[in-house]
């Protein structure tokens, strides 16, 4: 019971399953800046190894395997690099490039301490052992399969090759190696992990309040802050496909006899359904705030001016469909909306507030003429009214 908590709490290092999968997720894809970078290292070890053989030894297969090894570390650091580079990365890939990487290590390893040096202690394998397992993101059981098997195969070539006296040694030097790989490994990794935990409960705590910052609460629309702030970006930022910007700005019509009549409580729950409704506008691309009491603006763009008839004819059939009862409006039995639309050329306007005060103005206008309807003017477009079907 014991060892399967053991393998339980190491496996997920104390902090969940999910959390543990989701980080992992997170920082698995640096392993390939781990893997360009140590392929690129183990091609310059073995290219500065292969001179020796060469120069000194002249010993050219020597050399060659060297190189061999080099040649092969710096086709993965490319591979490394290009994978770097892909949007969506399977970690299957990253596994296999590991796995290569580790068979390229060992083998460069067990040569040079066993194969090319029989009479000696292999202590740059053990070195070998040690800074491979520092360098990746990765579940301990990979971690340990991968030094298992690089133990395996040296074990069985120094107890081939060696005398018994030196790879007893060798042996015993190897596992203290892999002992404290691992456990160094470990800890690294599981500090990665903690960092990562920590940088993203941070970022998730920061989205929360800026969240909350442009966010309205009640009706849970962007609040002025955040209209001013996409207006702007919506005059300097319109696509080219875009030519027209539309600004609207809507008004609960005697929204103040409504509260007083029904209570505040009941005047919330109106201000909720319109800001529902308001939000199902988005289908059409249409942005919408509540930039005062029972004061909405919206920005869309449009192709042709004619289509913003439509928007204003889905806007009056949505609050149509709301049905709220409005027993002291002077203008219907429910509740209603006045409306002012302000449609501006893009790039001929950069100031919103003269903007916005021409669609104010347009509101002003709606409600001089009656309310409940849509006044609509805007460059080079003569003023026209909407009047929505009654609902009464």
């Amino acid at each position: 019971m014991f060892k399967f908590r053991f393998l339980y709490s190491w496996r997920f290092y104390s902090f969940g399953r999910e959390q543990y999968q989701e980080c992992m997720n997170y920082v698995f894809n640096n392993n390939l800046l781990s893997l360009r970078q140590g392929n690129t290292l183990l091609a310059v070890f073995a290219v500065v190894f292969a001179f020796f053989p060469m120069l000194v030894e002249q010993d050219i297969i020597k050399g060659f395997i060297y190189l061999g090894v080099a040649c092969i570390a710096m086709v993965m650091s490319f591979i490394a690099n290009y994978t770097m580079q892909q949007i969506n990365v399977n970690n299957r890939i990253i596994y296999l490039l590991i796995i290569l990487f580790y068979v390229n290590l060992m083998f460069f390893g067990i040569y040079l301490s066993v194969l090319s040096n029989p009479d000696e202690t292999a202590t740059i394998f053990s070195c070998f052992i040690i800074c491979s397992l520092l360098l990746y993101v990765f579940p301990p059981q990979f971690n340990l399969i991968l030094t298992f098997c690089s133990l395996t195969a040296f074990f069985i070539t120094t107890v081939i090759i060696k005398d018994f006296r030196i790879w007893v040694y060798d042996i015993v030097n190897s596992l203290v190696a892999a002992i404290l790989g691992i456990y160094f490994s470990w800890h690294f990794t599981k500090l990665r992990l903690g960092l990562e935990i920590s940088a993203n409960k941070l970022e998730e705590e920061r989205n929360k309040y800026v969240d909350q910052s442009i966010t309205d609460e009640l009706t849970q629309l962007r609040n002025r802050r955040d209209f001013m702030a996409t207006f702007n970006r919506f005059l300097s930022n319109y696509r080219a496909s875009d030519d027209w910007l539309c600004v609207a700005i809507a008004d609960i019509d005697y929204f103040k006899m409504y509260n007083d009549h029904y209570g505040h409580p009941k005047g919330d729950d109106c201000l909720r359904a319109i800001g529902a409704a308001l939000n199902s506008l988005n289908s059409l691309g249409v942005y919408a705030a509540r930039v005062g009491g029972e004061e909405f603006a919206l920005l869309w763009f449009e192709k042709d001016p004619a289509n913003v008839d439509n928007v204003i004819f889905r806007w009056n059939e949505t609050i149509r469909d709301l049905n709220i009862l409005h027993e002291k409006s002077k203008v219907s039995k429910h509740v209603t909306t006045s409306i002012g639309v302000y449609i501006v050329r893009c790039g001929t306007h950069h100031d919103t507030q003269v903007l916005y005060d021409y669609a104010d103005k347009a509101l002003y206008t709606a409600k001089g003429s009656g309310r409940n309807c849509t006044i609509i003017l805007g460059d080079d477009i003569k003023q026209y009214k909407i009047t929505p079907k009654d609902n009464d």
